[in-house]
């Protein structure tokens, strides 16, 4: 569904400026990045307002993205099983309420896979030179460490749960 819909709108940008550079395909490729980010925010806000949870899982939104831009990760192999399993866990990561000492633990747990982990699988996904890469891993760090600070459940979930994302066991 995402690549038919990615292709249509390549398709048609291309019909419209013929003489730019991007072919249809590469259009279609940042498009199809686009409609999934697109998708997912709307479908998690929009079931998180149907649940009243409107504001966990903005912070569990942002979170993930923002962690997962200097940290890598897993990248599901279809536009479409993105779309689904990350919303489905954003709208899980929302309803996260967990005492304080399993919040200190999902950050403790999230913080020691950073460390050994990040970043994972950035290289075909970011033009920062690969000599930068401890620094964005300093940067995972400080993230996760101030979520020590913040102490919400919400928060640790989701930084554990893309920290896990960041596992990469070599055969």
């Amino acid at each position: 569904m995402i690549n038919v819909l990615s292709h249509k709108i390549a398709a048609g940008i291309k019909s419209k400026v013929p003489e730019h550079q991007a072919s249809v395909a590469v259009l279609q490729y940042s498009i199809s990045f686009i409609l999934n980010i697109i998708f997912i925010i709307s479908l998690s806000l929009g079931i998180s307002l149907l649940t009243g949870q409107i504001a966990n899982a903005t912070i569990a939104l942002v979170a993930f993205a923002a962690l997962r831009q200097v940290s890598g990760g897993y990248h599901l192999h279809s536009g479409m099983m993105c779309i689904v399993v990350s919303t489905a866990g954003i709208t899980l990561l929302s309803f996260a309420d967990f005492n304080g000492t399993a919040t200190f633990i999902f950050n403790a747990i999230a913080f020691i896979i950073a460390l050994f982990f990040a970043p994972s699988r950035i290289e075909a996904q970011t033009r920062i030179p690969k000599k930068y890469f401890p620094i964005l891993k300093l940067i995972s760090l400080a993230m996760i460490a101030i979520s020590f600070l913040v102490g919400s459940s919400v928060l640790a979930s989701t930084f554990l749960v893309q920290a896990l994302t960041l596992i990469r066991i070599r055969r």
